[in-house]
Order: structure tokens, then sequence, then C-alpha cells
């Protein structure tokens, strides 16, 4: 089985391992993970045959938002990813269309409970949870509603260190921490109910939503106000073969590997590198996944640079002005090719490169989850959003945005609060886009350590300044505020804290031994593959090799869980050297033969029910189609994802086809979002439990 046994960050994960059966085939995973992934655990990858073309079909998106991942479960289809793994379960391929199974025996009807409260606030992750507390302390009745087992969103994936303030957003702290923290302050108030494990699928116009709980009971909540806080889908993109087992969505890929502790890859190609992208190979490293490379159409990184410097680092190139051509495999993903893009953004394809790996990752944007703002507005309610569903941004910004929304909902219900103007100052900092990059401050090394810093970019961040004991360590006034880029002035203890605490691992401290040789402290969020003796590959700010250091030292800091590692260098070096290399060169390196045909309107466009690019836009030329529900003749839409997949990637293919996005009618949107089995929703008797 594909588990990870040993990580830098997480514990392994732990749980009683029961036995299912796959196909008939006898199989051991761990009780209560999502079958998808114990699937996955145990290399399989192909969940379902599509019935057009026979086409294998994997997992996408790892948050029950598409149907990829259906297969059929004691004899029903669901969705593997949102369905817990039971002793005993039979999981079969799902091959074509499913059939009902034989049951004629009568459904015994199932005890409607309903709950009541002031403020529903749906979704859990950092906006979310800080709404709640602040309509909590305004002693509003909260009921917090949440998919997911444990509260924190995307936060429980993340396993580096967030930028932002300390004061403020927990700077410095790993995701996963922060998530606990916040869920810890949750538990406080008695007037905050949490639903985990549970979906908002509906709301209605007479101020009821309709919840489905543990895969088995369905509910309804009255409440005066709504807090929409459901983040974010991810986005997909439209080549060949985009529609092949291991093509997943980066959050997908943190899930398995971040949440379930799945192996799920041996290599790994990324496009797109905005933080989601630089993130996700950060997170295959620590997961002991080979990275082969990143690429992103501009011609600049679209996340922090001092992400991607550390991914440079680590050993990753980074492809810009490169976009991805197509994803080639019998039955998964076997090889990638990327090729660079002229000044039209159309591919050059003698520029083509080919990759050997099994696992491509989408990491081309997101889309807000917002249906239910939509929905509540449309019905007058009280009702505001935060987080991803409102504007796509860290999820530093997304707790003081939480905090604001949380504030405006008791406005609306009759509280006179002055929100704090300092909080929207903070949000608007806190998701301000990268801004001007510097010289790196040139230092002259002593015989005492002291900091070289190689952030060079405005971002929000400042952990360094602040854990600093001899504050030698200040934000230059460019800006004059959070987004200043820091240096180092005064006298340095050589405590490592700066080094320690660094979310972009962008300090190191030097020490000058004598005219030619020189000892500096690096940053390592991996397991160390290497002792005192050794000698190890050192590298730049960018990842360009300058030497073979000798190891002198390593320990841990365990506060931060950074492990720090002193090395001799020479003294010609010393401020240049900002990381070690992870992986060998020999892993990036593209294939000799290339392997591709650039045919774009072959990609998929409807996962679902296998709609090419092609065919929609040849049907919206041809039927002058003005309206997206016209797209469902064909099929567009008609699955079992809700559209929420091709919805996203419509506006380029209408475009495409010569029609402006402008002068199309949307889509109609379905009543549920989430599939609710029968038996949960045949009911009759009504139980009031606000206990």
């Amino acid at each position: 089985m594909k588990r990870i046994q040993k990580h830098p960050i997480l514990e392994e994960k732990r749980g009683e391992k029961v036995k299912f059966y796959f196909n008939d085939q006898e199989l051991f995973g761990i009780e209560g993970e999502p079958v998808s992934s114990a699937l996955i655990a145990n290399n399989i990858k192909i969940f379902s045959i599509h019935r057009k073309a026979d086409s294998p079909k994997g997992i996408f998106c790892a948050n029950g938002q598409c149907s990829n991942c259906t297969v059929i479960i004691d004899g029903i289809p669901k969705k593997s990813c949102i369905t817990p793994l039971s002793k005993g379960m039979h999981v079969q391929t799902l091959k074509h269309l499913p059939e009902l199974p034989p049951d004629d025996h009568r459904l015994n009807f199932s005890e409607k409970k309903e709950f009541s409260c002031d403020v529903l606030v749906v979704g859990a992750g950092p906006a979310g949870i800080n709404a709640a507390l602040e309509l909590a302390k305004q002693h509003f009745s909260v009921i917090l509603v949440d998919d997911k087992e444990h509260l924190g969103g995307k936060l429980v994936l993340q396993t580096h260190k967030f930028f932002g303030s300390i004061k403020d957003c927990y700077a410095g702290t790993r995701g996963t921490e922060i998530g606990k923290k916040l869920a810890k302050q949750v538990s406080k108030y008695d007037n905050i109910r949490v639903f985990n494990n549970s979906s908002v699928v509906g709301i209605f116009e007479d101020k009821k939503a309709g919840i489905f709980s543990n895969n088995k009971h369905y509910s309804l909540i009255n409440f005066k106000g709504l807090v929409i806080s459901t983040g974010a889908r991810e986005k997909s993109l439209v080549f060949k073969g985009n529609d092949l087992p291991g093509v997943y969505g980066a959050g997908a890929f943190q899930t398995l590997v971040n949440r379930d502790m799945v192996r799920s890859s041996k290599k790994i190609f990324i496009v797109g590198s905005g933080n989601v992208g630089l993130i996700a190979a950060y997170h295959a490293l620590q997961a002991g996944i080979q990275v082969a490379g990143i690429c992103d159409i501009l011609g600049n990184v679209s996340g922090y640079k001092v992400h991607a410097d550390k991914i440079r680092r680590m050993g990753v190139p980074i492809y810009l002005n490169h976009t991805i051509i197509s994803a080639n495999g019998k039955n998964q993903v076997e090889k990638i090719t990327i090729a660079k893009v002229n000044q039209n953004f159309q591919p050059v394809l003698d520029t083509a490169k080919t990759f050997k790996v099994d696992t491509l990752l989408i990491a081309a944007g997101l889309s807000p989850v917002d249906e239910f703002y939509e929905k509540a507005c449309q019905f007058n309610f009280p009702v505001v959003k935060a987080g991803d569903a409102d504007e796509i941004a860290e999820a530093s910004s997304a707790m003081f945005g939480g905090r604001i929304a949380g504030l405006e909902m008791a406005n609306k219900l009759g509280k006179n609060i002055e929100i704090d103007q300092s909080y929207h100052k903070k949000v608007e900092i806190l998701k301000s886009e990268p801004g001007d990059v510097y010289p790196k401050q040139e230092i002259e090394l002593k015989s005492k350590f002291q900091p070289v810093i190689h952030c060079v970019e405005e971002i929000p961040c400042n952990p360094c300044t602040s854990v600093c004991p001899n504050n030698a360590i200040q934000l230059v006034n460019n800006k004059r505020n959070l987004t200043d880029v820091p240096e180092f002035y005064g006298e340095c203890s050589g405590c490592t804290l700066c080094v320690a605490v660094c979310p972009g691992l962008a300090i190191t401290l030097a020490k000058k031994l004598n005219n030619k040789y020189a000892e500096i402290i690096l940053p390592h969020e991996f397991q160390p593959n290497f002792k005192q003796g050794d000698h190890i590959s050192l590298t730049d700010r960018q990842g360009n090799f300058l030497e073979k250091g000798k190891v002198l030292k390593i320990r841990q800091n365990k506060k931060y869980k950074t492990w720090l590692i002193n090395v001799k260098t020479t003294l010609q070096n010393a401020t240049e050297i900002a990381g070690i290399r992870v992986q060998e060169e020999s892993i990036t390196e593209p294939l000799d033969e290339t392997d591709f045909s650039y045919i774009p309107n072959e990609g998929i466009v409807c996962q679902c029910e296998m709609i090419s690019a092609g065919e929609i836009i040849d049907y919206i030329k041809s039927h002058k189609v003005r309206d997206v529900n016209q797209l469902k003749q064909i099929r567009v839409g008609m699955g079992a994802c809700g559209g929420n997949t091709c919805s996203t990637l419509l506006p380029r293919i209408f475009k495409k086809a010569g029609v402006e996005w402008s002068e199309v009618k949307k889509g109609t949107k379905r009543p549920l979002t989430r599939e609710v089995p029968m038996f949960a929703i045949i009911n009759e008797k009504v139980v009031n439990d606000n206990e």
C-alpha cells in the first residue's frame, strides 16, 4: 500500500485497518477515510469507464465537486471522495451508466429534525470560523456547518508556515496548527453549534437550509441570517488528455497527501506558478514524491517570489512562458508535454518538451463557490459572504475578512456596531499582490553570526521582525506597511529564531571562520538524509548550484518544526548560499523524444458527459447559441457534478466560438448541490432539536 510512513511535519495517519473489496479483490484501508483514498493507497487510479469511447476516469477534485471519482459502493453509485470506508464494503468500477439495484421493499420514514439559530455560517474555513466567533461574541446563536471532519477548511492541508503578521493572523505558524487553534476557540463558545461531516445542500425561500449529515441524515435549519464562506473550486483546463486518470486538481493532491497521508504519485508535473502550484510542489517533495517541474503561460511567477525561490532551491525548475500541450498514456497519465508560447499565447510546437510522470496537477486558479449567496440575495435574505467565496486571496486575509463579515451580519440583524476600519486596511494589505523587487542587502561577514536575508520582494510578512530578541531585523520604510522587505541592522545574538520562523525559508545565518571559509546555518523542512561530516549540494536563492558544503551540525527547532543545518562553506559563496538541493537535476530532465499531437479541440470541457471543446464550439456556431441552457441539448452541464467543472470553462469556449460572454444568458443552477438519498428525505414526523 502507498502510505506516507514518514513525514517531516505530519504524523502518520492512524486508524483501524479494515478489509474491503474492489472488483472482488480483497484490499485493506483505514476505516472512515474516503473510499477514493483507500483505492489510491492500493494503487488503483481508474474508478470508472465512461460510456463514451470506454474512456477511463479517475479522481480530480477530491472534494465532492465533480463526479470523476464515482464508483459502485454496495450496489449504489456514489462519489468515492466523500464516502467513508467501512469494514466489508464492496466497491466496483462504474462501467458506463449504473443499473438501478433490484430493490422493491418499502422505505422506512426518516426522522426529520429541525434546528434553529440566529445565523447559519456555511463553511468552517478561516473566514467562516472567524465570522462565527465575532457573532458569538455579540451573543447570537450560531450554527457552523462544514462538510469535513475537522474545522479549518484548507488550513488542514497546509504544512507550510504562513505569511502575514504574527499578531494578526498567526504568521510563522503552519496552516495545520492554525486550524487547530481556531477550532479550539470555537469550542469555548456555548452559542456556537458545530455540524461537521455535514453539507448544506439547499437554501429555501422560507428561510430554511437543508443539510445532509454523515451520509445518513437530512435535516432543516431555520435561520435569520446567512454567512456564506464556502471557499472555492479548482478550475480545469482544456487540452488533449485532460480527462486521463492522473490529472488532478492541486487541492485534490494536497488532500490525498497531507490529510489522508497517501503517496498518490511517484513523479508529478504542475501547471500554474501561483502560490497553490508552488506549495503543491513543496508538499510533494515533503511526501517523498518527485517533481519534474512547474510551467506557467505567463512570463513571471504568479505567486510569492520567496515560494518560487525555495522551490527552485529544492531542485524544481519553473518554465515560464510555457503551456501544457497534452497528457499522454494508455489508461492513465504516463507522459506530459509542454511548449513555449508566443506573444499571442499560442504554443510554439518546435520548443516542446516531454516529461515522464504519472501525475499532472492543475493549479490554474480558483472559482468562488458562491451559489448560496446568489440564492439568498434572490430571496432577499440578510446575507454576507467571506473568504474565497467572496474573493480569492490568502487565508491570512480570509481571517480578517471573516471577522468583518461576522460584524456586518450582526449589524444586518439589528446591532449597531462600528467596525474597526483597521480591519479593512489589514485585509487589503494581506491580500495584496507581490510588489517591487529590491537588490539583496549586502552583508560583510564577521566572526559572529548575523542574518543574511534572501527575501527581496514586497509581500505581507513580518515574522522575522517579530521574533528577533534584539529588534535587529526591521522592515524598510518604502511602502510603510507590512509589505516592506526586511533588512538587518544592529547586533545578532545568533539565536536562529529568524531562520526557523521564516515562511519562505529565506533567511540564513553566516559568520566568517577565516579568510577562506565560513559557517552558515540553513533552514531545512525535510527529514535530513545526510549526517554530520557529509558534503551536501548548496544553491543560491534561485536554485543555481554553488558548491558542496560540509555538514557541521544538525538540530531541530521543535516549536517551528524546522531543521537547522550548520554547514562549512567557502567565504566567497557564504552570503549567496540560500538552500539545500532536495532532488537531483536528473529527475527533472525531459525525455529525448517529444510525445504529442496538438489538437486542442479534443480537450474535454464537460468531464461528466465527455463533451469536447470542438463539439461545443461547433454547436454554438451552428445553432447560434446565446443561452448556456441550450447546451444541455448536447448534455453539457447535465452530469453528476451539476455543471461545477465545465461552467468555469464556458466563457473561453464561447469566446473561441466568436461569442462574447456578456451576450450569453447564464445556466440555471440545480436546486440541490449534492446528492441526497431518498431514504434520508422521505419523512413525515418533524422533531425540533435545539438543545
